[in-house]
This record gives structure tokens, C-alpha cells and sequence, in this order.
């Protein structure tokens, strides 16, 4: 197997960037204050400048494969998520790599130390759920030298390779369904604010200024609940009591309006459509089923880890967008 890593800084680099001895850089390391402040200052210009990573494995396993793949994802909690590891493991279990997972909860910053976690045991690659990430992020990335797959959606500037789908196109189709059913007051719902939430929403709009209708939205940074679903049907309702269609930016917000407004006696499709994202199992045991964009995710992950390992196999990946595609399911709350 090729190994195509290129050489990591160390920390003699760093003593000979400064001017100082290797024992003072890592004594730095160990405890900043330990040090003067001007060679402080200078010791952590040159590791940023070099974008030094820590290296926790032992120094014996400095120079080897790791035979690990680092994954970053944004909750563990998603369920969305747990699918995507799962397609991952389904492919690196049998080629006997082992995941380490780390989550950072939508924050680039946080996103950023996980990742200087991760290179810091020598992972082989890494997939990463974003496409947002802070300079920093980028550069340690770059002097790491392994193979990145970005998952989900399609970044404007790909670090590496990138498995996903298109957001702003499938919320478009699930809009143009919703007008297809004479729906031409709905209003969109988004939360959390993260590149999908607002992807799906330029979809929304895209279909609804081809119709020639006004779009509306309510949007919250708060993290999506089935109770926050139902808390912006109250106030979407308040503020447009002639909407008759719903596009929530994901299932537990779509399933929280559902239970809402079948609490306030207010039946759903007939007087409002609802649709979601991600086509949960809780959308199919309702009644009436969620109307709900397919999301492949066990897919994205499976071939996001078959194109990691091929680029460890040293093989040559010659395509580096895949777009995994996505479908609609129609279900009983879009109405007839």
C-alpha cells in the first residue's frame, strides 16, 4: 500500500524556526506559562505557521498507518448521523479499519480542535460532515497529507473528495410538489441555521418564485424537537392564518407540527400540508405518514469510506464530487 503522507513538522522544526531548544518547545507545550513570554509568542507563531500537530501515539507508532479513520459529525444524537456511521463501518470493519468519532455541534471552532484530535493520533483519513471549516482547520488538514471526503452536501471549495446530495434541489422538488396540490401559501420552517437548513431553503424559494408566489419563512437557531415544530406552527399560524402548507427543514420538526396541530384540532392535509426532510421511521408510524425527502444517508457513508480506502489502496480517484442523489416520498400529509 502507497503511503502518501507528507512529513509532519516536529517539534525539533519548531526549536529550529524559534531558535531555541526542542526540550523549551515541548516544555511549551506541556504547560505555556512555563516559558518566557517572548519566546512563548514566538514558539506559538511558528506552531501556527507550521501547523504543527501533537502527536499522542507512541513514538514507536510516529512513522506507521494507523489503520484508523477519523469521522466528525455534528450530534450524536441525529439520527441522520448514526446512519451515515453505519454505511461508514459497513465498509472499513471488513477492510479492518477502525472509526474513531467525534461530534462538535455545528461549531466550526469546536470542529476544529476535534480534527487536531484526531490528526494527533495519526488517523489515515478523515470525513467530515461540513463544508465549512475554519483556516486553520484547513492548514492542519493540508500538513497532514491523508485522504478527506466531505459528506452531505457539495462544498464550493472541496478540500479533497466529497460524497452528498443536492439540498437546494430537493427541497425545490418537494416544494414544486406541495404546488402540484394547489398548496401556493406555505411558509418554510428552519432551524439550527447550518448550511442544509438554509440550502433547503433557497430550494423552497427557488420553486416558489417559478410559480410566480411570495415565499414565507419562520426560522430559529434553536436545535430542531418535535416541540419546536410545534411551537413555530403556533407562531406561523399567528403571523399568516391563510397558510395551507408547511416545509419543515427536517422530520422532527415536520412530526411536532403534525402532533400540534392534530392537538388543536386542525386536520392535516386538508387544511395544511405537511412535508420534512430525511424520511425518519417516525414519519412512516404516524397518521397521516410524512410526506419527506429521501436522504441516503447509509449510501453517502458507505461510498464516502469505499472512496477513503481506495485512495489508501493507492489507487487514483479520478471524479471527486459523487452526488448520491435523492427521491421524494409523498405520503398522506402532502394531501391528494
Amino acid at each position: 500500500m502507497n503511503d502518501t503522507r507528507k512529513r509532519r513538522p516536529t517539534l525539533q522544526d519548531i526549536a529550529d524556526r524559534v531558535g531555541v531548544t526542542k526540550m523549551t518547545v515541548s516544555r511549551y507545550l506541556r504547560d505555556p506559562d512555563a516559558v518566557a513570554e517572548g519566546t512563548r509568542e514566538r514558539i506559538a507563531e511558528a506552531v501556527e505557521a507550521l501547523g504543527y500537530i501533537p502527536n499522542r501515539a507512541p513514538d514507536i507508532l510516529s512513522n506507521a498507518t494507523s489503520r484508523a479513520i477519523g469521522i466528525l459529525i455534528p450530534s450524536l444524537s441525529n439520527q441522520v448521523f448514526s446512519a451515515v456511521v453505519r454505511g461508514i463501518e459497513s465498509v472499513t470493519r471488513p477492510a479492518g479499519y477502525q472509526t474513531l468519532l467525534a461530534h462538535y455541534g455545528y461549531d466550526p471552532a469546536r470542529e476544529e480542535e476535534q480534527v487536531a484530535s484526531l490528526l494527533s493520533y495519526h488517523v489515515d483519513g478523515l470525513i467530515l460532515s461540513d463544508s465549512q471549516h475554519t483556516e486553520r482547520t484547513r492548514k492542519m488538514i493540508a500538513t497532514a497529507g491523508i485522504p478527506v471526503v466531505e459528506i452531505m452536501d457539495f462544498p464550493e471549495e472541496p478540500i479533497d473528495m466529497v460524497v452528498g446530495m443536492d439540498h437546494r434541489a430537493a427541497a425545490r422538488a418537494m416544494t414544486e410538489a406541495m404546488l402540484a396540490r394547489g398548496r401556493t401559501r406555505s411558509v418554510y420552517l428552519g432551524a439550527r441555521l447550518d448550511v442544509r437548513t438554509r440550502l433547503r431553503m433557497e430550494g423552497y424559494y427557488d420553486a416558489m418564485q417559478a410559480a410566480g408566489l411570495e415565499g414565507r419563512h419562520l426560522l430559529t437557531g434553536d436545535a430542531s424537537t418535535f416541540t419546536l415544530g410545534g411551537d413555530l406552527l403556533d407562531q406561523a399560524l399567528a403571523r399568516w392564518p391563510d397558510l395551507d402548507g408547511l416545509f419543515c427543514t427536517n422530520d422532527d420538526m415536520a412530526v411536532g407540527v403534525i402532533l400540534r396541530a392534530q392537538a388543536r384540532g386542525i386536520p392535516v392535509p386538508q387544511q395544511i400540508a405537511v412535508a420534512g426532510v430525511n424520511a425518519l421511521n417516525i414519519g412512516r408510524a404516524i397518521s397521516p405518514q410524512l410526506a419527506s425527502i429521501v436522504t441516503p444517508r447509509e449510501a453517502i457513508g458507505c461510498e464516502a469510506a469505499t472512496l477513503l480506502l481506495a485512495r489508501l489502496a493507492g489507487q487514483t480517484v479520478t471524479r471527486r464530487i459523487h452526488d448520491i442523489g435523492f427521491t421524494l416520498f409523498e405520503g398522506e400529509s402532502l394531501g391528494a
